[in-house]
């Protein structure tokens, strides 16, 4: 028997409502903020994702690389803000001097050891802002993230927000975090040796060492920051406070990618059911742009897994979709010819209709209708041919009328404007 590939998963038709509704709350938010959709491809260059200054445990480790027929070397994107950023310079976006705000939805592939909400497909809604370096910015992005987790009805969340600094402040840190962690080297993880010589600020992320003694000591990045940069965090911190965003300052937060500098941001559920659970966050860059063969421009976005988000939802009990009522179902019970002209009527006037393909037993057909939870069942068999007309049951009254086949689609659309009226 063929299995989906590891890591992967199929949405079937009675989990397909659950992610248009949150699609569906995603667009309805970022219409409010003002926000464009792009979407750039899954397949990106191989140096648009592993880029010189990408040092990341998932551009390193995670990535679906591979060589086209044309040998050309093509990466699955892993994230999604280098290829948004890619599309932003590639098409010059930036020439119109002004603020560029776009949102995105769409699967990703990392290869990581796939657990409970985490896979290695697996889908991302998320935003970037493009153009400006104004710290009100940063609030909006925070605000906005905030905001969609509290749309979806999930309340005990917070802001978890701290500041790298500029590349001066964090050269000036990670000399200083190099230090501290080189005389505990032997207690480190393996993988937090390696981001030693190679990362260091992503030792402060680490979920196996974060639990040890002696990383309760560990230099914060918000001990080195300059002036300006302390500056900025705490007018930052100030419009949060402005616009009730509960937000707590967490100083070894660092998020998993190297182009973040100044504002880095996760949001974080505190409930009992989800305890400490991030359900996505984000922060600002300065280089991406100038990386990937653009301006000297600055960017700030957010990302939310939506498997995580669904995940949240449902153990929250807070998504209830009601399957829509089928209008009608058409039980044809003989070789009746202008069965597909009917169907189509009934289409074009907006009537949802489903009907049986195939002739058998009338109680069978008419068990296999009701099954389709209908308003009204249309019979059409012989007598109904040869007189015009059909007949219709109306399943909430349980009565039966006979309507003339030309006024069938009159009589339908009264009755269904008198239901839903």
């Amino acid at each position: 028997m063929y299995q989906k590939v590891k890591g992967t998963y199929d949405v079937l038709p009675n989990e397909s409502p659950y992610w248009q509704f949150l699609e569906q709350k995603i667009r309805e938010i970022c219409a409010i903020y003002n926000f464009s959709e792009v979407r750039t491809p899954i397949l990106e260059h191989y140096e648009v994702i592993h880029r010189v200054n990408e040092d990341s445990d998932m551009v390193k480790k995670q990535t679906y690389d591979f060589k086209d027929l044309s040998d050309r070397l093509l990466t699955l994107r892993p994230e999604q803000t280098a290829g948004i950023i890619r599309a932003y310079v590639e098409n010059k976006l930036y020439a119109n001097q002004d603020i560029s705000k776009f949102y995105y939805i769409g699967p990703n592939f990392r290869y990581e050891r796939p657990q409970k909400g985490r896979f290695r497909q697996f889908s991302q809604f998320g935003v970037e802002a493009l153009n400006s370096d104004s710290y009100l910015l940063d609030a909006e992005i925070v605000a906005l993230a905030y905001n969609f987790i509290k749309s979806l009805g999930i309340n005990e969340i917070k802001v978890e927000i701290n500041s790298i600094g500029d590349s001066q402040n964090r050269i000036e840190f990670r000399k200083t975090l190099v230090e501290y962690f080189t005389s505990y080297t032997e207690l480190l993880c393996d993988d937090c040796k390696n981001r030693l010589l190679t990362n260091p600020l992503r030792i402060l992320d680490c979920k196996v060492c974060s639990k040890e003694p002696f990383f309760k000591n560990a230099p914060s990045p918000l001990n080195y920051l300059n002036n300006e940069s302390k500056e900025r965090f705490d007018k930052v911190l100030e419009e949060l406070e402005n616009a009730n965003i509960d937000y707590v300052v967490n100083p070894n937060l660092v998020r998993g990618l190297d182009y973040y500098d100044h504002t880095v941001f996760e949001i974080v559920s505190y409930s009992e059911e989800l305890s400490h659970l991030a359900l996505g966050g984000g922060g600002r860059y300065s280089s991406l742009v100038k990386e990937l063969g653009g301006p000297d421009i600055t960017g700030i976005g957010f990302a939310f897994g939506m498997e995580r988000l669904l995940l949240a939802l449902n153990n929250s009990n807070l998504i209830n979709i009601v399957p829509p009522l089928l209008d009608v179902y058409l039980l044809v019970t003989t070789n009746y010819p202008y069965k597909i002209s009917l169907l189509q009527d009934l289409r074009k006037n907006n009537i949802t209709v489903e009907t049986n393909y195939t002739v058998g037993s009338f109680k069978n057909m008419f068990i296999k209708a009701l099954n389709k939870n209908p308003k009204y069942i249309l019979i059409a068999g012989e007598d109904e041919f040869k007189n015009n007309t059909i007949t219709v049951k109306n399943l909430s009254t349980r009565t039966e009328e006979i309507v003339k086949k030309t006024n069938i689609i009159k009589y339908l659309k009264k009755e269904l404007k008198t239901k839903k009226g």
